[in-house]
Parts: C-alpha cells; sequence; structure tokens
C-alpha cells in the first residue's frame, strides 16, 4: 500500500469516546446542561451506547461505561466550539456547570474556558466565529 492509497482509507472521525461512571448523570449534563442531541441510546450488554452531539454536528460523543483502564475524569482532549466564549461561559456559570473561573484570553488565540462533567472529565469550549 502507497502513501497515496493509504490517506484513502480514513476520511473523518465519527466518534470520540468520554469515560463516565453514571451514564444516565453524564446524559443529563450533556444534553440538559450543554444543549446536544442524543443521536444513540441502545442497549449494549450490561449497559449502553449512547452518542450524543450538537444539533447538526458530524462528530459525535460516546458516553461509555468507565472501565479499570479507561477511568473517567482527566483532560479528555475534546475541543468544543461555540461562537461566543464569553456568553457560554457566563451561562454554564449561571446554571451550575463546573466551569473555570474565568475565559482565557491570549494573543492570537481564540477565547476559550475548561468546563467539566459529573466525572470531573475536562473539556474546553473554544469561540469559534
Amino acid at each position: 500500500m502507497t502513501a497515496t492509497d493509504a490517506r484513502s482509507l480514513v476520511t473523518g472521525i465519527r466518534t470520540v469516546a468520554v469515560p463516565v461512571t453514571d451514564q444516565d448523570r453524564a446524559l443529563g449534563f450533556y444534553t440538559g446542561t450543554l444543549g446536544m442531541e442524543v443521536r444513540t441510546d441502545v442497549p449494549l450488554g450490561p449497559a449502553r451506547w449512547i452518542e450524543v452531539a450538537p444539533a447538526g454536528g458530524s462528530t459525535s460523543l460516546a458516553l461509555t461505561p468507565a472501565e479499570d483502564g479507561r477511568p473517567a475524569g482527566g483532560d479528555t482532549g475534546i475541543r468544543l466550539t461555540t461562537t461566543d466564549a464569553a456568553a457560554a461561559h457566563a451561562a454554564l456559570a449561571a446554571g451550575g456547570a463546573d466551569v473555570d473561573p474565568e475565559v482565557l484570553r491570549w494573543p492570537g488565540v481564540p477565547p476559550m474556558f475548561v468546563l467539566r462533567d459529573g466525572d470531573g472529565n475536562r473539556l474546553t469550549v473554544v469561540e469559534q466565529a
């Protein structure tokens, strides 16, 4: 296989897993607090396969049961976008979400802040015009 052939094998990112200890609580946070929509919620063994995404978004988050090798909490590396970081920060803080005290602002970098779900999973919200 050549490098050109390999480039056509992966065409996008569909789902990123976020380990959670309580799928119902996580579903409430991601849909109720962040306003995402449920894409999939089906039984899968002793748990469920749950995917949520921003309305119209092409990439979803899978709220997967935390396991010994992949515990909940910590930096997910996930960057969510918003058109107004200050407004999103204020609304989430007013709603009781666990957000950083202020929006981070550095020269040449879009405004951003970190929020945490009920398991302490850190997600960064970045302003994107």
